[in-house]
């Protein structure tokens, strides 16, 4: 019989139920059409195209179970990339430089825009104020972006653009002040005061940065993306570039609770092509940990007197969340803190009542309380976790939370046990785009400099299976679409990744050296190393 492809001589890791590891494969209009040996496989079919893969492991194409995509190509396009700088020098000096290159982008030259600044990486850990980018940027509005997206840093021209003062007050949100005087921070829904003055980005931009957002993804092996909080308009624009075949990658596009979304989507019922998957709402329960946002039970270890917040009313998230289940939507909700998984969980529970399929999600579930944890199983609530927040947060969440609680945190191996499975991502740009990181983070707990020695919490590292099948199958199953994608089976979409490297048998350190020889979508070859 004819193939469209025959990939052989390889280490073909099917992640299917019994975690079969295969030899071979033959592709056929996109979907795999048989698995087996080098010998079964060429026995029964021929093609024209063949990988012969000397050797080298073969995996299911990588799946996001949580990120930013489009938000990440719009960061390529017009932000100053602030990740990683030790220094509030540091962070000026890339302002400035950042300033100096002519961009073309719908907000013009009067926003500097940057993302990814973390106080805790600085010797004084403590959030910064304006002065600095006042005397700098008179002229130009600043809007800087936290690490972790909760929290942004704006000079005196951007609060004034949006009218902030030391007496706006914000539900979710809240404006630092100092001397009685914005410092310019602002928390959660305050910042979207700022963001929403930002002009919108032309068309044109918008196609650049999400064609930008998949080269990079395919480069990483990533053939599917979830991408968490958009509005129509961009959700819309995705499905048009990819009915012309100009965006290949599949994504799970969630949209964000406006009412233009909710009654454009809601009434026609889930969305679904076959590259594009529209079916859930996405909502912020809290904010995150690092700025001191996210929704805790009791006060702060660090901060007595906060216990952070919440972004909205219980009525507010199970008005939504009643509206999702009778259209059959899923909900997917950023629980950070133990106090917002509390709060949802419980009116999640309200909803579904019990055992159910509908799948519905907590994303990050950072810190339950041990009292909750039960309730993921109780409600078949699915936990989608960021494995690399664990090994980024380590060094100073203890802070956050003191030496009882935070072994109530990134709890990964209590969490998979309620339902039995769980999906993994990265929240990129929140953290770095490449699945190696996730892989290595999770089965090892330790950071890229390989610290600490033993791993953070052990006890809640996933195995090395654990952990393919969370970058893999589960993420698939998160949106309902295990029996199209996420393993290597017949009758599945031909996504897959060649790599020069075993991870499920190498050294730990090897993971992160781990490189992506090709990646196939499809069964068509979107990225080659050196191409």
């Amino acid at each position: 019989m004819k193939a469209d492809l025959i990939v052989t001589n390889a280490k073909v890791y099917t992640v299917s139920d019994s975690f079969v590891v295969a030899e071979s494969f033959a592709v056929k209009d996109g979907q795999f059409l048989a698995v087996g040996t080098n010998k079964e496989i060429s026995s029964k079919y021929t093609s024209v195209q063949t990988i012969d893969c000397g050797g080298k492991p073969v995996y299911p194409g990588f799946n996001d179970a949580h990120c930013h995509f489009f938000g990440y190509g719009m960061n390529l396009m017009e932000y100053a990339d602030l990740a990683g700088i030790t220094t509030k020098e540091g962070i000026y000096k890339k302002l400035q430089e950042h300033h100096l290159i002519p961009i073309a982008i719908g907000t013009g030259e009067k926003w500097l825009l940057g993302r990814g600044w973390d106080q805790n990486l600085w010797a004084e850990k403590e959030f910064p104020d304006n002065s600095r980018l006042n005397e700098l940027f008179p002229d130009v509005a600043v809007y800087l972006i936290r690490v972790d997206g909760h929290a942004a840093w704006c000079n005196k021209k951007a609060l004034q653009e949006a009218g902030i003062n030391a007496l706006t007050k914000t539900d979710g949100g809240e404006v630092l002040l100092k001397n009685g005087q914005p410092t310019g921070v602002l928390i959660d829904n305050a910042k979207e005061l700022v963001f929403s003055r930002i002009p919108e980005p032309t068309l044109d931009l918008k196609i650049k940065a999400l064609l930008a957002a998949q080269k990079n993804c395919l480069e990483a092996g990533l053939t599917s993306v979830t991408d968490c909080g958009l509005p129509k308009e961009t959700i819309l624009l995705m499905d048009s570039l990819q009915k012309q075949s100009l965006l290949k990658i599949r994504i799970n596009a969630m949209m964000n609770p406006s009412e233009t979304n909710l009654d454009y989507f809601l009434k026609e019922g889930p969305y679904i092509t076959d590259r594009l998957q529209v079916s859930t709402i996405k909502l912020y329960a809290d904010g995150a940990l690092g700025s001191r946002g996210a929704l805790l039970i009791n006060d702060y270890s660090d901060e007595p007197g906060n216990h952070g917040m919440a972004m909205n009313s219980s009525s507010y998230f199970e008005s939504i969340g009643q509206r999702a289940y009778d259209a059959n939507f899923q909900v997917a909700t950023h629980c950070i803190g133990d106090g917002a998984n509390r709060m949802i969980l419980n009116i999640y529970g309200k909803i579904l009542k019990g055992t159910n399929d509908r799948r519905w999600r907590i994303e990050h579930a950072q810190m339950v309380d041990p009292e909750d944890v039960n309730l993921f199983g109780k409600y078949s609530v699915i936990p989608s976790i960021q494995a690399t927040h664990a090994t980024s947060d380590m060094l100073w969440a203890d802070k956050r939370l003191g030496p009882e609680r935070i072994k109530n945190a990134y709890a990964y191996q209590q969490l998979l046990a309620q339902n039995g499975w769980l999906p993994n991502g990265t929240d990129f740009p929140v953290e770095g785009i490449n699945p190696m990181l996730t892989f290595y983070a999770s089965a090892f707990r330790k950071n890229t400099a390989g610290l600490p020695e033993g791993g953070f919490q052990m006890e809640n590292a996933l195995t090395r299976e654990q952990t393919l099948r969370s970058i893999t199958l589960w993420p698939a199953k998160a949106s309902f679409e295990e029996t199209n994608k996420g393993s290597i089976e017949a009758g599945k979409s031909a996504d897959f990744v060649l790599m020069d490297t075993d991870i499920m048998k190498c050294d730990a350190g090897d993971v992160l050296k781990a490189k992506v020889v090709k990646t196939v979508l499809g069964g068509e070859v979107v990225y080659r190393a050196g191409k």
